[in-house]
């Protein structure tokens, strides 16, 4: 038997799954502006790093966000989030609660989930789809 919570669960998933890939698309985006443009209170970071962070940051996140090959660009975004907690973070110490690199092993694993589940039918991915049916 299913609870009321449980119709309603099924009803909007999609719609709560679109809704969490394009605040963290958009929020990923955020700190790929920080990086390239200097954007909200931030510095440009302009060595090689800073350059193939922010553009993979900002452009995957874009793409997450709006749902277009977003397969592809989470799967580039996770890896980046891998490299991001292995070279900042995990020198710092083991546990991510304590090296402060919680944020990057969520994003890595969110964007695993994304690449593998794909934009979902609330994206552009789903409209392309459609308009060739």
């Amino acid at each position: 038997m299913k609870t009321i919570l449980n119709r309603y669960a099924d009803y909007y998933a999609d719609y709560a799954y679109a809704l969490l890939r394009i605040v963290a698309g958009f929020l990923f985006a955020c700190h790929g502006a920080q990086k390239l443009f200097g954007a909200l209170g931030s510095e440009p970071q302009l060595n090689a790093m800073g350059v193939a962070a922010g553009s993979i940051e900002f452009f995957g996140g874009l793409l997450i966000a709006v749902g277009l090959v977003a397969n592809f660009a989470a799967f580039i975004a996770s890896g980046e989030m891998a490299v991001a907690y292995f070279k900042v973070h995990a020198p710092r110490g083991f546990f991510p609660i304590l090296n402060h690199g919680e944020l990057a092993v969520v994003l890595c694993f969110f964007f695993l989930y994304v690449a593998l589940r794909g934009a979902g039918p609330v994206s552009f991915d789903a409209l392309y789809r459609r308009k060739l049916e």
